[in-house]
């Protein structure tokens, strides 16, 4: 990648960022609060965007309170992309404010070729916090998620990592992602016996796909661990986008992580009824669709992951009303349930 042209002016924080109505919450039981919306880099800040349009929507977010900025190191394109592109967006402006940030990594899927890229064994992760650090021009990330458990590596394996990079001071909390209920509970266990807890756990969570099953809430609620949510959008049925047809431009016409048989006349169905109500409450689908995570008080974060500036504008409105009476509860979850 070439180095990124300069902006045009210096970027100075706006002071009245945490005026903004961001809610905060703590992890579970535990003393870090993260905004009640973190900025996602998923695949929307690699080779494919602009450095200019990257350092605005980071900035802009940071702005408007978002503190969260959740990465992983295979998230581009290519893998490794997001990380260079938030190093050099922390090298240029944010560098002063860096412990006003939460800034997440994780490893754990298929990262570079070779037997040791994929999965989540001890040298993949160690590997793995080193070269997300470098690419990021940091001295440690806030919270270090094991990304999964890959089926193969022990539990302990991975735990004992996951302490180890904490108490180099690589990271200052263990996070874990997208564990089956049992693992996790194993996870969390050791963890909690190593004094090194888990404190957040991240999964889908959206209006139509929930893996946040009630044994895994049981086991986040015993070990007193906060919950971030991704995908709350799932890659953007949950707007209006899909409601009169497919728009050329979208993911679903062009098969990228949507596709076109995915858009049924029954969930078109459901979403027009869902927009309907989310009208009732002058919210777009979208906002309504992060509100309702976010009325469940065991959600820490929800992550958005916004590919343009339009985009984040018009998600960081959906903090603004997160209740839901019981009349709209109930025929939410009717129309959900059908």
């Amino acid at each position: 990648m070439n180095l990124p042209p300069q902006p045009r002016k210096p970027y100075v924080a706006d002071p009245s960022r945490y005026e903004k109505n961001m809610p905060y919450r703590r992890c579970g039981k535990w003393g870090l609060p993260l905004s009640a919306l973190s900025l996602g880099f998923w695949w929307n800040f690699g080779d494919d965007e602009t450095y200019s349009s990257c350092h605005r929507r980071v900035t802009t977010a940071f702005d408007n309170g978002i503190t969260v900025f959740d990465l992983a190191n295979n998230y581009g394109p290519p893998f490794g992309a997001a990380e260079e592109m938030m190093g050099r967006i922390m090298a240029q402006s944010l560098h002063t404010h860096r412990h006003e940030m939460v800034i997440t990594t994780k490893a754990g899927h298929d990262m570079w070729e070779g037997p040791y890229g994929d999965g989540s064994s001890r040298k993949m992760l160690m590997t793995s916090i080193n070269e997300s650090l470098s690419r990021m021009g940091i001295d440690y990330v806030d919270i270090f998620y094991s990304h999964r458990y890959d089926g193969v590596t022990p539990v302990e394996e991975t735990m004992q990592a996951l302490v180890d990079i904490v108490r180099s001071g690589k990271a200052l909390y263990v996070g874990l992602s997208k564990y089956p209920a049992d693992k996790l509970v194993e996870a969390l266990a050791y963890l909690r016996d190593a004094h090194t807890p888990c404190i957040v756990y991240q999964d889908k969570s959206n209006m139509l796909v929930d893996n946040l099953t009630s044994a895994h809430r049981e086991a986040l609620e015993k070990y007193g661990v906060g919950y971030t949510a991704f995908s709350p959008l799932q890659q953007g049925l949950l707007t209006d986008k899909y409601l009169n047809g497919i728009p050329e431009s979208s993911r679903a016409a062009n098969d990228k992580h949507l596709h076109r048989s995915d858009i049924t006349p029954e969930l078109v169905a459901k979403l027009s009824r869902l927009n309907d109500i989310a009208a009732e409450r002058n919210q777009t689908l979208a906002q309504m669709a992060v509100a309702w995570l976010l009325r469940d008080p065991s959600v820490t974060s929800v992550i958005i992951g916004p590919r343009t500036m339009s985009q984040l504008m018009s998600l960081l409105p959906a903090i603004e009303n997160t209740n839901f009476n019981d009349t709209e509860e109930s025929l939410i979850t009717s129309i959900l349930n059908a």
